[in-house]
């Protein structure tokens, strides 16, 4: 994270809303004020650097969602204020059937609460993990439903650069939801320099300092569709030279060699839609993955 800039929190006595610099997305604003009272507390979810997750009920409506708490100091702590309200931004304004929902937020003097859709069956990570890899009639499913996310989201300018098993949940019917926006950004140019996301997943431009577009998504794709096939990431070793190092020398095959490119064009943007059982899985995929214009 380059630059953070020093915020402060408001007070919890005033609703709080994210404070925008251009270029952003404008966020809605919350439709109501919610406070931890209006719901009812479940198991937890998940536990990250910053908070918890928590299966929740809404009170008055009876609605299940995952409440996602993060502790405000932890986050001043580590200068991550503006990567939060970017996560805001973005993902309360993307709408599709494979994104996870950003339902509204609020806040309180140590916590700020963001309520998120429900995924039942959890991290597709723990799931790999479990089952140790994927058939290719599996992978193929979850190829084709992140490649529509993704052409979503790069048509709204939207680049997430930060694919990967963990960040990535499964619904009621085992349908992939893309999660945790921590590190996307909304680029009207979808030209960046700024170097983040997991090791393993980091495409070579990013370790050599270069711009990066939207193509470190399909950089990720193509690394995580190895991963769900053999079970651990391609250019996975013991120390993070040697990772860089084979990252940087890439060598790869058929599908994957498209969307693993050193130097990639606009030829390998949707290679993963050329995997026959991509195709297989509906007749009309094909048609209907094409890149969508932008509004």
């Amino acid at each position: 994270i380059q630059g953070p800039r020093a915020i402060r929190w408001k007070s919890p006595a005033a609703p709080w809303h994210p404070v925008l610099h251009p270029p952003t997305l404008t966020p809605p604003p919350p439709r109501r004020v919610f406070t931890i009272n209006d719901f009812e507390i479940g198991r937890p979810l998940g536990k990250g650097k910053f908070g918890n997750v928590y299966l929740a009920r809404e009170r008055a409506s009876r609605f299940i969602v995952a409440l996602k708490v993060l502790f405000k100091s932890q986050m001043e702590k580590e200068g991550v204020e503006h990567q939060l309200r970017r996560e805001i931004e973005i993902q309360s304004h993307l709408q599709h059937p494979n994104i996870l929902r950003l339902y509204n937020y609020f806040h309180d003097k140590k916590r700020v609460y963001l309520i998120l859709e429900y995924a039942p069956r959890g991290e597709l990570y723990k799931e790999l993990q479990k089952c140790r890899q994927f058939d290719e009639q599996k992978t193929a499913t979850f190829m084709e439903e992140l490649a529509d996310a993704l052409i979503y989201c790069h048509a709204k300018k939207v680049i997430h650069r930060d694919i990967k098993p963990e960040n990535l949940l499964m619904g009621l019917k085992g349908e992939l939801k893309i999660a945790d926006f921590g590190w996307s950004v909304h680029a009207p140019s979808l030209r960046r320099r700024t170097m983040c996301g997991t090791l393993d997943y980091l495409p070579p431009e990013m370790i050599e300092g270069k711009t990066h577009d939207e193509k470190v998504d399909l950089w990720c794709i193509g690394v995580l569709c190895y991963e769900l096939l053999v079970g651990q990431p391609p250019f996975e070793s013991s120390t993070h030279t040697e990772t860089y190092r084979r990252i940087t020398k890439v060598r790869s095959r058929n599908l994957i060699t498209k969307l693993l490119r050193h130097n990639p064009g606009a030829g390998c943007r949707w290679a993963v839609l050329e995997l026959p059982r991509v195709k297989a899985i509906r007749p009309e995929c094909a048609a209907r993955l094409q890149p969508r214009p932008s509004n």
